[in-house]
C-alpha cells in the first residue's frame, strides 16, 4: 500500500509541478461559478413567481443544485481527458517508462498509484466548489443529503472516466492523441442512452444498462442505489484491469 501511495503522491506533485493542475482547477472553478450564479439566478426568479398568490413552493435542491451538478458532470467530460492524457503518454515520450517498469513495483501498484493520483486531483477540483455550496448554506436552507449524494455520484463517474483515460493513455506516446481519443470514447458513453431511444427493445435494454448518465441522474436527485455504486466500481475495476494488461504488455515488449 505504501508503494501505491508513493506513486499517487508523485503523480499529484507532478500535476502541480507544471501549470496544468492550476489551469484545470482554475478553469473548473470558473465554469462552476458561472453555472452556480446562473442556477441561483433562475431559482430566485422562479421563487418570485411561485411567491405569488395561488402558486406553490419550489425546492432549492431540485431547482438549483441538481441542474448545477448535471452541468458540472458535462464539464468533467471535457476536463478529465486533460488530466489522464499525460499519465502514461508522457512517461513513454520522455523514456521514463522503462525506469518505472524495471523498478520493484508490480503493474497493479503502478496503475493504482496513477489512478489515485488523478482521482485526488479531481477530488481537489470538487473540493474547491464547496466554497459556493457553503455560501448557499449561509444564505439558504438546502438539504445536505442530496448534495452529498450528488458529489458522490460526480466522484464515482469521474473515477470511471479516469480509468478509461488511463487505459487510452497507456496505448500511445502522444498526449494529444490520448486526450482526443479519451474524449471521443467518453462522449460515446455519454450519448449511449440517446441511441437507445431509437433502438429496438432488446438493444434499448443493453444500451440503457451501459449508460453512465442515467445512473448519475439518480445521484443528482439524492438517490444512492447500490446497483449504481456497483456499476461504477465495476466500470473502474474493468478499466484498471485493462490498463494493467496494457502496462504488462509494455513490460514484455521492453
Amino acid at each position: 500500500m505504501s508503494n501505491i501511495l508513493a506513486i499517487a503522491g508523485k503523480e499529484l506533485r507532478g500535476y502541480f509541478a507544471s501549470p496544468i493542475a492550476y489551469i484545470i482547477i482554475g478553469f473548473f472553478a470558473l465554469v462552476f461559478g458561472y453555472f452556480f450564479v446562473a442556477s441561483i439566478t433562475m431559482f430566485m426568479q422562479m421563487s418570485l413567481q411561485m411567491g405569488m398568490p395561488g402558486q406553490g413552493q419550489i425546492n432549492v435542491n431540485s431547482m438549483a443544485i441538481r441542474p448545477l451538478l448535471q452541468n458540472v458532470s458535462v464539464v468533467a467530460l471535457f476536463v478529465l481527458p486533460l488530466i489522464t492524457m499525460r499519465t502514461y503518454s508522457e512517461e513513454k515520450r520522455s523514456g521514463t517508462i522503462e525506469l518505472l517498469l524495471t523498478s520493484p513495483l508490480t503493474d497493479l501498484q503502478i496503475v493504482l498509484g496513477k489512478f489515485l493520483g488523478a482521482v485526488a486531483l479531481f477530488g481537489l477540483m470538487l473540493a474547491v466548489t464547496w466554497i459556493h455550496i457553503g455560501i448557499l448554506f449561509v444564505y439558504g436552507n438546502p438539504e445536505w443529503k442530496p448534495i452529498i449524494a450528488g458529489y458522490l455520484g460526480l466522484l464515482l463517474m469521474g473515477a470511471s472516466f479516469i480509468s478509461i483515460g488511463l487505459l487510452i493513455s497507456s496505448l500511445t506516446k502522444n498526449q494529444i492523441v490520448a486526450g482526443m481519443v479519451t474524449f471521443a470514447v467518453l462522449l460515446l458513453l455519454w450519448t449511449v442512452n440517446w441511441m437507445s431511444e431509437s433502438s429496438g427493445p432488446t438493444m434499448q435494454k443493453v444500451l440503457s444498462a451501459l449508460s453512465i448518465t442515467d445512473r448519475f441522474d439518480d445521484f443528482s436527485k439524492g438517490i444512492i442505489a447500490v446497483s449504481h455504486v456497483v456499476y461504477y466500481l465495476s466500470f473502474i475495476t474493468f478499466g484498471l484491469f485493462l490498463t494493467a494488461k496494457s502496462v504488462d504488455s509494455e513490460r514484455w515488449r521492453g
